[in-house]
């Protein structure tokens, strides 16, 4: 009796194996018994003492219970999102994350019977659970593989060789600042701050992003334009790490309330250092951080890398030779204004010009180039700035940006008695620049009488020269994408694709620009009060090409995608 009322406790996957004829009903029970006695999960038993192979236990789990049969050899342990499951929880239950999808957590199961599993699963992660058979020779494998992985990543980061590194606040290397605090360079959160800047930097990243959340705290990098998580880690380390970057950037680290500026200088080697402008904004769980990365060589890779078209580059090069009068570069934040405006700077930098420059904050520093760093709180405004430089005979004047009226007719005024001065406003593109002029209130005749030329433009990513590959559009996308119908068939659209030598296919950014010449016509639409559209249209006329035109080229020419150029153009 009593071994007929224990073979009546056979349920599960023991049962499906017994009816499909992979073990008898004896033999289950008692593999069954001898698994619990050891304490191990009945498939890890049967695998592991070769009494039956994980494939078949798999292709019965699968057909039983109508769950889709997944190879996890097609995985590998980066792509996992191991740490949404703590590995206590992933070893007791043997189980393993796959996929996340919104709320939706795939977890990877040789049992799919174990319902316990699953319920406490979704009730750590708040998540809703969907399990997937695997193979359980490969899941145990893989477990193994993912939290070595996870570890591993982690312990790099806080144990690599980053001693040599020198790291202070402001503009000059303060060695003072090294020596009063002997023991900081060994405490962890310290190295794996600075194996984040230096990853960041090797990368070619522009800037870091330290997010705190509720249960996680995120990194991201910036790479041409695009954020990628980097990693997450410990909540815990959130307040750690933004205590370290302030101290750093010489912030205040006990105001946790209000946004702070800082810089910082990493030191390289002793002919290298890098700058990183730092902010702190409190968010509802901690402070979040973004540093921007300062290349100085940002400003000096030459007028024919930008990527004018040869009339931009025509149009932009006659117009910074003038003696006198206004250039305008208008675009989003990231759009590389400022590397465009420090490329002209480059060019007018000689011996005989005296060039000043008001900036919020200075992001490229230049030899022979006096710059100055706008600070509101103690009244050097951009406007005051600009009354300093009228009165040291300058003439190059950059402005960072016009914000406002004051700044706005200074810059005119300096514009039209013999300065040449460029400066950046926040448009979609050229013609609208003027409008916003108008509105701020510069009247129109100051207006047609100073400004020379107003360039838009956007960053787009390039395609890898090693895997972008051809693409074959219909001719009613080409068409409604902005291509004429006599251009089909004469050029190559690619696209991209991946490999170890980009990020998705792109590697790098070029610029797509709208270089717009203030036109005696421009100019007679501007005294009559003319509108954007007016203005637009006879731009157009004179031959001046759009954003979406510029970006249309670049995709004929294969720099870019046409998916790309509807990311960065689209209205």
């Amino acid at each position: 009796m009593a071994i007929t009322a224990t073979k009546l406790q056979l349920s599960g996957l023991a049962k499906s194996l017994v009816k499909e004829g992979l073990l008898t009903e004896s033999d289950a029970q008692l593999h069954l018994e001898d698994a619990l006695q050891k304490k191990t999960h009945f498939i890890s038993y049967l695998v592991s003492n070769n009494i039956l192979d994980s494939l078949s236990i798999a292709n019965v789990a699968s057909k039983e219970y109508g769950i889709p049969l997944f190879d996890l050899d097609a995985m590998s342990p980066d792509m996992m999102p191991i740490k949404a499951v703590s590995e206590k929880l992933i070893r007791q239950h043997h189980v393993l994350p796959l996929f996340k999808r919104g709320n939706r957590l795939y977890l990877g199961v040789a049992d799919p019977t174990n319902l316990q599993a699953l319920d406490e699963i979704k009730f750590h992660t708040r998540s809703s659970t969907e399990c997937v058979i695997v193979e359980e020779d490969k899941l145990t494998r893989m477990i193994d593989q993912a939290l070595e992985a996870a570890e591993a990543s982690f312990k790099d980061l806080v144990d690599a060789d980053l001693d040599n590194l020198r790291i202070t606040g402001g503009d000059e290397i303060d060695q003072q600042s090294e020596s009063e605090t002997p023991d900081i360079d060994d405490a962890p959160i310290v190295r794996l701050v600075n194996k984040f800047l230096l990853d960041a930097i090797k990368k070619g990243a522009s800037d870091i992003h330290f997010e705190p959340y509720e249960k996680t705290f995120r990194v991201r990098f910036r790479h041409d334009g695009i954020l990628h998580e980097v990693t997450s880690l410990p909540v815990n380390l959130a307040g750690r790490v933004a205590a370290r970057l302030k101290v750093m950037s010489r912030m205040d680290i006990a105001e946790r309330r209000i946004p702070q500026d800082g810089r910082i200088k990493m030191a390289l080697s002793r002919t290298r250092a890098v700058d990183f402008r730092v902010n702190t904004c409190p968010t509802l769980f901690g402070e979040k951080i973004v540093l921007r990365i300062l290349d100085p060589t940002a400003a000096q890779i030459g007028i024919e890398k930008l990527g004018f078209e040869p009339e931009q580059q025509q149009n932009f090069l006659h117009a910074i030779n003038k003696p006198y009068g206004m250039i305008l570069v208008t675009g989003p934040t990231g759009s590389g204004k400022t590397v465009s405006l420090y490329t002209a700077l480059n060019i007018l930098n000689t011996a005989d010009r005296n060039i000043s420059t008001a900036e919020d904050p200075v992001e490229i520093t230049v030899p022979g180039i006096n710059q100055v760093n706008v600070n509101v709180k103690t009244g050097l405004t951009f406007a005051e700035a600009l009354r300093a430089f009228l009165r040291q005979d300058p003439d190059v004047i950059m402005v960072g940006e016009i914000r406002d009226l004051e700044t706005a007719e200074i810059a005119v005024k300096a514009a039209q008695t013999g300065h040449l001065v460029l400066s950046t406003l926040h448009t979609n593109d050229a013609p609208q620049t003027l409008n916003r002029l108008m509105q701020m209130g510069i009247p129109a005749f100051n207006i047609a009488s100073s400004v020379l030329l107003i360039m838009a433009q956007r960053l787009a990513r390039r395609l890898c020269e090693h895997c972008k590959k051809e693409e074959n559009l219909p001719p009613e996308v080409l068409l409604q994408a902005g291509f004429r119908e006599e251009e089909l068939g004469r050029f190559t659209v690619f696209g991209p694709v991946g490999c170890d030598k980009c990020v998705k296919g792109y590697k790098g950014r070029v610029g797509i620009y709208q270089v717009m010449p203030i036109s005696e016509s421009i100019n007679r639409i501007i005294l009559e009060g003319g509108n954007v559209l007016q203005l637009s249209e006879q731009a157009k006329r004179e031959g001046v090409a759009d954003l979406r035109e510029s970006g249309l080229r670049k995709v004929k020419a294969g720099i870019t995608s046409l998916e790309e150029i509807d990311r960065v153009t689209r209205d």
